[in-house]
């Protein structure tokens, strides 16, 4: 079947879960229906797509490593000079390190090879090359988890419980 997104007792998204989870936490009375697709586990319990928490639950803040791997997904795996989506992808300082850019969330983008290239030693203004989308740190771990669903196509109701999207 699907996933469910967990919204804590703040509204604020806490995990994904499976949907046979959800319906212990709902049937326990943990937790509240906050979102459905339409279709139904028995005659009159609709399967749900978002529930959250009756009770706040405290969750330890978790730094999101800078990894290839992460930029290129919180980038959607395109060039952010030209749109382009391809296997031979790679990253690019927005500040170059020799002019003292550094390995931040804001300062790597990714970037086709031709592009990097061309852009070479110089910042994008001088290049005369913008960026698409100004490079920024994801806001969460679980981000990254949501944003694949939605941008999948599915759980297009997801979108208003977590920010950036």
């Amino acid at each position: 079947m699907s996933k469910v997104l967990v919204l804590n007792a703040s509204y604020e998204p806490l995990n994904i879960t499976s949907w046979r989870r959800a319906i212990v936490l709902l049937l326990k009375g943990k937790a509240e229906q906050v979102e459905h697709n339409g279709k139904c586990v028995y005659s009159d319990f609709p399967l749900p797509t978002v529930i959250r928490l009756r009770h706040y639950v405290r969750v330890p803040y978790k730094e999101i490593p800078l990894t290839r791997r992460n930029i290129l997904h919180r980038d959607s795996h395109s060039c952010q000079y030209c749109g382009y989506t391809g296997d031979d992808l790679t990253l690019d300082h927005v500040i170059p390190r020799s002019r003292g850019g550094d390995d931040s969330w804001e300062n790597i983008v990714t970037a086709c090879v031709r592009c990097n290239v061309k852009k070479g030693n110089r910042t994008p203004k001088e290049a005369n090359m913008p960026l698409d989308y100004p490079p920024r740190k994801p806001h969460s771990g679980l981000y990254f988890e949501v944003t694949k669903h939605v941008k999948n196509g599915g759980h297009q109701e997801w979108r208003k419980y977590v920010i950036g999207i």
